[in-house]
């Protein structure tokens, strides 16, 4: 009898530490989580959403009804640093960066979830908000400049605002710009860095939207390529600036055939006198031409005139001719400043900017330097690189 009980406490035993192993061996294997809870006073008793960012579209995760104080709790699967979408609606939502084990706690007052929210819990989280929240600054002031441009676009002595307004739009721009790229560098082993390269002005411009700033993107690669080599928005990112790279190296490869070669593109535009000046005209004389785009509006380009001032007073008599084709669209505001600076070239205006967009022009200054058979030798001479080439086709 006492054999037979011994023998039941150690089968007992053995399943009890089969129970145990099997136990432990399934919460080895558990999907690491994340709890994602707070409260949004402004919306108690409604519906608030869970969606992950999975590359390029949001997959609905979970929802819940907030309590009557507003709380709310998430338990969601989260194995790699990932982005997701607390929402209410599909226009009022923030942003969290989640890692694997935290207990992000988001806190909410206002109806606009962006607009006063608190978070802890997530480093990762607090990133993101530091940068949507200097962004919808950026966008509201730029807003209100736009707004201003929209209401006094048709009074009197809208020129000189115009040129006011414009500056202040674009040292908005580059400030945002710059701050981006300070939070890249600053935070360069965080994801949150993907955030700050894919942030949006508006619905169709970016903020890192040049050319230079696909040197950050690569920074911003190879880094998280070391520190999350299996995440994919690691990989995404990756895939994304090869790509970018390839539209690069066309774009130069494209650029290079362009000044290599023959422009057939004519350019045929009113003077001050409302005659007619072709550029061929100019450089079939046997000169050496520069093809500008400015307006007055553009400050830079204003500089670059006063310069180019002392390089044509003297090669002019040389062969040098400048064609300087005007992009304002108030013929009163390139008048005045032709007769306030005394430009001594060819100036023509086209207020459509047909012309602008027919040689890609998409911002001023730009210029191209032809020949005197017509070939694009050279484009955007600026500053010292333009002295320098006529240095070498006149001295």
């Amino acid at each position: 009898m006492i054999l037979k009980k011994n023998n039941l406490l150690q089968h007992a035993g053995i399943v009890l530490f089969l129970v145990t192993v099997g136990v432990l061996a399934m919460s080895c294997h558990r999907q690491p989580t994340a709890v994602i809870s707070g409260s949004l006073t402004a919306h108690k008793g409604k519906m608030v959403y869970l969606d992950k960012l999975d590359i390029d579209k949001a997959i609905p995760q979970d929802s819940v009804k907030a309590g009557r104080n507003g709380k709310f709790r998430f338990r969601v699967a989260v194995d790699e640093p990932t982005f997701f979408l607390l929402k209410v609606s599909p226009n009022n939502f923030i942003t969290l960066l989640t890692q694997p084990g935290e207990k992000v706690h988001v806190e909410a007052d206002s109806v606009f979830l962006p607009a006063g929210y608190s978070v802890t819990g997530s480093e990762g989280s607090l990133l993101v908000k530091q940068l949507d929240d200097h962004l919808r600054e950026t966008v509201r002031k730029t807003d209100s400049i736009a707004r201003i441009y929209r209401e006094n676009m048709n009074k009197p002595g809208f020129d000189t605002l115009q040129g006011k307004l414009d500056q202040e739009y674009n040292d908005l721009i580059q400030a945002q710009k710059k701050y981006n790229i300070a939070f890249i560098l600053n935070h360069i082993h965080s994801p949150a860095c993907i955030k700050a390269l894919y942030q949006k002005l508006d619905a169709n411009t970016y903020v890192m939207n040049g050319i230079r700033d696909l040197q950050y993107m690569k920074i911003v690669a190879d880094t998280l390529k070391v520190y999350y080599p299996d995440s994919k928005m690691t990989r995404a990112l990756v895939q994304d600036l090869q790509k970018e790279m390839s539209k690069y190296n066309e774009l130069r490869l494209q650029s290079m055939i362009t000044q290599a070669g023959k422009v057939d593109l004519e350019v045929a535009l009113p003077d001050m006198q409302g005659d007619t000046v072709t550029l061929s005209s100019v450089w079939k004389k046997g000169n050496y031409v520069l093809l500008t785009f400015w307006a007055s509006w553009c400050k830079q380009c204003i500089t670059e005139n006063m310069t180019l001032k002392t390089y044509y007073k003297k090669y002019h008599r040389k062969g040098f001719e400048v064609y300087a084709v005007s992009l304002d669209q108030q013929k009163d505001a390139w008048i005045k400043e032709l007769r306030f600076d005394e430009f001594p070239w060819i100036n023509v205006w086209d207020p459509t900017g047909n012309t602008a967009l027919r040689f890609n022009v998409k911002m001023p200054p730009v210029n191209f330097l032809y020949g005197p058979d017509g070939t694009v030798l050279a484009r955007d001479l600026h500053g010292r690189a333009l002295q320098i080439k006529l240095s070498q086709l006149f001295d």
